[in-house]
């Protein structure tokens, strides 16, 4: 298990148990990497035969992380309290703050925060899940600060032969700005580079996944655009550092957002390529986006279960939708039943996606990397937010966006119909469609 063998752990556990059944530790085991592989009925049924033989703590905590993940957020609740009762852990505590907050019980969540930093103040898990909450209050020093800890165990930080920038003055130096989580990331974050030059950096590589190389070299600040699928820079930089870092050394607070808007756009080449690709001239361009990458850890709640839940829209008149869809959806978009003009699947890379954007009027889409494209080149655009787990740069309560000017925020209430009704009588209320 240690080693990251995960088949070869199970069939240890499970040889275990045969041979001695109420063997506690293998079903909690077992229960770990089932859960770890998906299937959260037969980890279940493994933390549940662990209990029965002993409640530990830790198993109680195992059980109640499975039933957070699986929407059964009471039955959650009441395990974690049950764990803590026989045994207040710091883990079990960041745990529990972790679904309060996402119940938005935000100063319950706090509570248990706290609690665990008392008890380990330096729990990368506990600050990493603190400064969520903490920057979707607006509070972004304290938020800054503790998203740092991301840098233990939750990201892969590179082995690079410089040192990482830790906010010293950038006077003349060089820095290499490294990627890091997704591409909505990237593109929000990438705006800091002309703060960087301002602070006097001389040289500037930003480095992403090559999917962005094309749509990055429109940005100002960059001396160089290095897609990561290369590997590294043979030359040395004075520093290293990753976007969501750099707010945290340049002290950004909820005043000095920087929303200089736009600081992406298309490429003539790109716009010339699909230039008569968007059909319907005389209508309004809508772009739609309904699934997010299926991979991300809320994308079952993020994203739309498909894209027959947008049919309200249809009614509307006067507008011609573009699919945006690329991967998931994308199979719906091809044999979609009413007239949709699906680009998706020709589009290799984001420098496509921009160029698509700049000829539409607005994008609908939920909380996904495109959302951010069209705010980063002040598209309008209206962002889909769920309820739970809502990310925390879309702050509370807000229907607009501090980061991205051009932005709507549709957040979802009891369920997705009701979003959709909404932006539907809100596109039937634009004047001259």
């Amino acid at each position: 298990m240690a080693l990251g063998e995960p088949d070869a752990a199970i069939a240890c556990f499970r040889s275990t148990i045969e041979q001695q059944p109420d063997c506690f530790e293998a079903h909690t085991n077992l229960g770990i990497l089932l859960q770890q592989r998906g299937s959260f009925a037969q980890a279940e049924a493994a933390f549940r035969l662990s209990l029965a033989i002993r409640p530990s703590p830790e198993t109680l905590s195992n059980l109640a992380d499975l039933f957070a993940k699986s929407g059964r957020f009471d039955e959650s609740e009441t395990l974690y309290r049950q764990s803590l009762a026989l045994d207040p852990k710091p883990a079990t505590y960041s745990n529990y703050g972790a679904l309060l907050a996402c119940l938005n019980r935000e100063k319950e969540a706090e509570t248990c925060f706290r609690t665990s930093l008392e008890l380990a103040p330096d729990n990368p898990n506990t600050r990493f899940n603190f400064s969520y909450l903490l920057l979707a209050q607006g509070r972004f020093s304290e938020g800054w600060q503790n998203l740092e800890a991301r840098h233990q165990g939750r990201i892969n930080v590179p082995e690079l032969p410089f040192p990482r920038w830790v906010g010293e003055s950038l006077e003349g130096k060089s820095l290499l700005v490294w990627p890091e989580f997704g591409f909505g990331d990237e593109i929000q974050f990438c705006r800091y580079l002309p703060l960087l030059k301002k602070a006097g950096a001389a040289r500037i590589v930003l480095a992403c996944r090559e999917e962005l190389e094309m749509l990055f070299a429109t940005l100002e600040g960059a001396d160089e655009v290095w897609p990561v699928n290369k590997g590294l820079p043979e030359e040395s930089f004075d520093f290293w550092t990753m976007p969501l870092s750099i707010p945290h050394h340049l002290r950004t607070d909820f005043g000095s957002i920087p929303a200089k808007i736009p600081y992406l756009g298309a490429s003539p080449e790109r716009i010339e390529k699909w230039h008569g690709r968007v059909p319907d001239a005389g209508k309004m361009q809508v772009g739609l986006v309904w699934k997010g990458n299926p991979l991300h850890e809320n994308d079952t709640r993020r994203s739309l279960p498909s894209l027959s839940m947008l049919s309200p829209l249809w009614d509307v008149e006067d507008i011609s939708f573009v699919s945006l869809q690329k991967g998931a959806g994308e199979n719906e978009a091809k044999h979609f039943f009413l007239p949709l003009a699906h680009l998706g699947s020709e589009i290799r890379d984001f420098a496509d996606s921009a160029a698509i954007l700049s000829m539409l009027d607005l994008v609908i889409s939920v909380d996904t990397s495109i959302a951010h494209l069209a705010g980063a080149m002040g598209k309008p655009c209206w962002a889909m937010l769920p309820q739970f787990k809502t990310d925390w740069r879309w702050l509370k309560d807000r229907s607009d966006s501090p980061w991205y000017p051009t932005m709507r925020l549709f957040r979802q209430g009891k369920d997705w119909e009701s979003v959709i009704l909404e932006i539907r009588d809100a596109l039937e209320a634009i004047p001259a469609r």
